[in-house]
């Protein structure tokens, strides 16, 4: 670099010097040439090394000269500084954009023009089963191997989204994604993943509880209507009359119970849960559920059953009254209706170490299948079908009593031997516990 700055100067130079002496010019002239000649080398080292720094610009290096090269040379360090801190910043929105991305609920992927893989969040990696650092620059048709995905990048319509089976924890159980391509820029893509599997889970279920119900209802409503049929078509006794009321009262009742325990279930999952304001003796809630289950035992059972409280503590518990009295009342209900006549059930309420309570329900009925436990709490999932409706069972209570505790900040523990019978926990957290010593 400074030899090339400094070639042509010297040569003009060396050529003026030789052509004045040999003319016989003053040598005065000469001297004056050969200062303006050191004066052009100087400056020329210096205009050599601002190119040289010019070449690779660093804020904090610059190198040191006077006159007018020091000016450009600060002119030019601020410049420098100005876009390296611009720079700097843009960087840092950038990082925070990929955060935010990152971050996202929703799968982002970024594909170039010809749809290979720029760069993926986390969640769209989970949601298509990938990996963001070592397949970047892969085609993502070779990672995303759903037919439906392939017809869909073949058919270039990417006005809807499309539905495709994800990873899921086990292959008999996918995950279900919902994926569109947004074109943008210069033939690039933007491919949006959300993993949908909740909401179509919620769907099946909204239209299995429909049919349910629908199924729960029409069969009352069928009985009644052949009774309102026979007794409008055929003269009937008054023995008869009297019976065919009293079914059509018993199925009008069964009616009233299923949408009473529909709206129940409606109002827990549509209010707010409740505080920690009222505190309630756990005895009375006790007292009044065992009343309640003795004369449904003398109703349905015959011999009645023996229902006995178990020694409880005192103790105090917080929270919404008419739901704790509901979700004690459904699980002594299954107990009695569930249980032959004649055999005992008891309840009662224990303070546990942690200092959380468990209010129990025992009975000595034909026990639970294993398998069957874990769908307990399922709306209308019955493990003997025709036994519930011979008893008055909507299938609801369960899923209420579900409800009601996890209202409650607890949970519900279920544990039976066959031929032996079965214990439901209602257990509450110790924030809404209280003994009697402490109140």
């Amino acid at each position: 670099m400074i030899r090339r700055v400094l070639e042509p100067v010297i040569l003009v130079s060396l050529g003026a010097v030789w052509g004045w002496t040999q003319d016989a010019a003053t040598w005065t002239y000469a001297g004056a040439l050969l200062g303006a000649v050191a004066w052009g080398v100087f400056d020329a080292v210096r205009a050599a090394r601002l190119l040289a720094w010019l070449n690779k610009p660093d804020a904090s290096r610059a190198p040191r000269l006077s006159g007018v090269w020091n000016e450009i040379i600060e002119r030019t360090r601020k410049l420098v500084k100005k876009l390296e801190k611009k720079a700097s910043n843009s960087d840092a929105r950038l990082d925070d954009f990929l955060s935010a991305i990152q971050a996202s609920p929703n799968g982002v992927v970024l594909l170039d023009a010809d749809w290979k893989i720029e760069w993926a969040n986390l969640t769209a990696a989970s949601h298509l089963g990938f990996d963001p650092q070592r397949d970047q620059g892969q085609y993502v048709r070779n990672m995303v191997r759903a037919p439906a995905f392939s017809a869909y990048l073949a058919e270039a319509d990417f006005s809807h989204e499309i539905d495709i089976d994800g990873p899921g924890p086990r292959p008999s159980q996918p995950t279900r994604i919902s994926l569109q391509i947004h074109p943008y820029g210069k033939k690039r893509k933007l491919m949006i993943t959300r993993d949908v599997t909740a909401l179509q889970l919620a769907e099946t279920m909204r239209r299995d509880f429909v049919a349910n119900v629908s199924h729960e209802i029409r069969t009352p409503l069928t009985v009644l209507s052949g009774f309102v049929e026979t007794m409008q078509s055929l003269p009937l006794e008054e023995a008869d009359r009297t019976r065919y009321l009293g079914l059509m009262a018993q199925q009008a009742q069964r009616m009233q119970t299923l949408v009473s325990d529909l709206l129940t279930l409606s109002r827990l999952e549509g209010s707010p849960a409740p505080g920690a304001g009222e505190w309630i003796a756990a005895r009375e809630l006790l007292e009044h559920v065992l009343q309640e289950a003795r004369g449904l035992s003398a109703v349905i059972a015959e011999p009645p059953h023996d229902i006995a409280a178990d020694a409880d503590e005192e103790i105090w518990i917080s929270g919404a009254k008419t739901e704790l009295l509901s979700a004690m009342s459904n699980l002594m209900s299954n107990a009695v209706r569930y249980t032959p006549p004649g055999r005992k059930i008891s309840a009662g309420w224990t303070h546990r170490e942690d200092g959380s309570a468990e209010f129990h329900v025992r009975d000595t009925g034909p026990g639970i299948a294993a398998e069957h436990i874990p769908r307990l709490t399922e709306r209308f999932y019955r493990v003997d079908r025709s036994r519930s409706r011979e008893t008055g069972g909507t299938g609801l209570g369960l899923a209420i009593v579900k409800h009601v505790v996890q209202r409650h900040g607890g949970q519900l523990d279920v544990t039976s031997e066959l031929g032996k019978g079965s214990t439901f926990m209602l257990v509450l957290p110790a924030s809404r516990v209280r003994a009697r010593s402490r109140r």
